[in-house]
């Protein structure tokens, strides 16, 4: 669906910030595109505080001043957002853990995408809710006994494991995920698990000491390679007060997760490079120059594109983060350390530059701790020389990989970014407001704009940096697809 924003829509008729006689946000070939992958339908986007980025972008950059955008997203006919799982078949599995309550909400996030639900218990889980709760919320009955003689003669466990599309089990608990690893069918659950050829996911949840233990890690990794996919867990409180990775990933993730497994992994056979985090420029022994980059997004990036089917190398600054399954990590210090990391991995199929580099770096490091001179009066001057620019150098090479770069920016976002796009010869730009506080540096959200050759731009709506992840690098592989 298609819709025009004329020159008296909402948006022009606020004044433009900076506005002036050119139109500004268009290119020499016509204006500016801007494609929007909201959360929400667009009569309430500018309301609407989880869209709240995209107005800020259209009114501060003024996009809307002097022309007319056009909007596109998919609806369906009755003009809510694509379900993802329609008439998609999950079977939900509930483990005996306290996280047994967020099972509820899931069946409703899952029958909200489209799914059609199907729930079965073990003993412990239907001590923590109720089998009538649940059997309420998936309009279901709930399966709880192997050897129930009304379920055996509807749709018993060999029944349900032809029905399913997928298996999710959420909570996982460490004994359940045990009794997987080693093929035990000692009740309906498990046996199901057995039975089926659909693809099984888990979602753990247990206290953080379980889950660092030796054991339910060997179990966990032994799952995996019999192609179950694991979900989380998450970092938090926990309900017996401890803090830590542990936790189950909350509902609206799961139903994320679910309907990934549907996907297509784009990203099979590909190489895929990432950089991710600050660089480090010393002055002296002690002291150096870097920025407030956490790393966060390009770690989202790298666990997004391994989930996608890719091989991933991932290049990083000084993080204070885990490494992500099955991701190829290198750490480095300076830009110029970045700069011979990703050379030295080349060749790859696609470069994802997230990483935030320092453009300068001092002339000469002091070799010992510089000491106040007097003779300098109250200031210090520093000699600063140019760094290599990493993106520009990959992004010009001869056996150049597709390039998507990214632009931080505190102001005029989208015609800096757009520039930044032309010079360094980019396929895309990731556009970034940094002046944000909620979706800058260090922040667990994020949202962002990806302008492509064309000068068309998609906007993602704000929300937690793994599910923009995630998007972006469907996007990114789609438009690889299109080369």
């Amino acid at each position: 669906m298609r819709k025009k924003i004329a020159s008296n829509s909402a948006s022009e008729r606020l004044p433009a910030p900076n506005s002036n006689k050119r139109s500004r946000g268009r290119s020499a070939a016509g204006q500016l595109r801007i494609l929007i992958a909201p959360p929400c339908d667009w009569a309430p986007l500018l309301r609407c505080s989880r869209c709240a980025i995209l107005a800020h972008l259209f009114l501060r950059d003024g996009l809307a001043w002097g022309g007319v955008m056009d909007v596109a997203y998919s609806l369906d006919q009755k003009g809510r957002s694509m379900q993802r799982l329609y008439r998609k078949r999950i079977v939900l599995g509930v483990g005996g853990g306290i996280a047994a309550y967020k099972s509820a909400e899931l069946v409703r996030r899952l029958r909200d995408q489209g799914a059609e639900v199907r729930v079965v218990m073990t003993k412990g889980g239907a001590e923590f809710i109720t089998p009538l709760t649940m059997q309420a919320l998936s309009g279901h009955p709930v399966h709880l006994d192997l050897l129930d003689p009304a379920a055996e003669a509807a749709m018993g466990h060999i029944e349900l494991a032809k029905w399913a599309d997928l298996i999710l089990i959420a909570p996982a608990t460490a004994d359940l995920i045990a009794r997987l690893a080693q093929g035990i069918a000692n009740d309906l659950l498990t046996t199901i698990v057995l039975a089926t050829d659909a693809t099984v996911a888990i979602a753990p949840a247990m206290n953080q000491a379980m889950w660092r233990d030796a054991s339910v890690q060997a179990n966990t990794r032994q799952l995996e390679e019999r192609d179950f996919r694991v979900f989380g867990p998450a970092s938090g409180s926990q309900a017996c007060g401890d803090v830590g990775f542990g936790r189950m990933l909350e509902a609206d993730d799961l139903a994320q997760c679910a309907a990934d497994c549907f996907q297509r992994l784009s990203l099979t056979g590909k190489h895929v490079l990432i950089t991710a985090g600050p660089t480090q420029e010393n002055i002296d022994p002690v002291r150096y120059i870097t920025n407030y980059s956490s790393g966060k997004m390009g770690f989202a990036l790298a666990e997004a594109a391994v989930e996608a089917g890719a091989r991933v190398t991932l290049i990083t600054g000084p993080v204070n983060l885990p490494t992500p399954d099955r991701v190829s990590r290198i750490d480095v210090v300076s830009a110029r350390d970045m700069l011979a990391a990703c050379e030295a991995a080349i060749p790859c199929d696609l470069f994802i530059a997230s990483a935030a580099v320092a453009d300068y770096r001092p002339e000469v490091v002091a070799p010992h701790k510089l000491k106040k001179d007097p003779s300098n009066g109250d200031g210090l001057l520093l000699q600063m020389v140019r760094n290599p620019d990493i993106l520009a150098t990959i992004a010009t090479r001869p056996d150049r990989p597709f390039s998507v770069g990214f632009a931080a920016e505190t102001e005029h976002l989208l015609d800096y970014a757009a520039r930044k796009l032309k010079d360094k010869n980019l396929d895309l730009i990731v556009a970034n407001d940094v002046a944000n506080p909620s979706i800058g540096f260090n922040s667990e959200e994020n949202a962002c704009s990806v302008i492509d050759r064309g000068l068309h731009a998609t906007l993602f709506a704000q929300t937690s940096k793994a599910k923009i992840a995630r998007q972006l690098v469907t996007f990114i592989a789609d438009r690889m697809n299109q080369v």
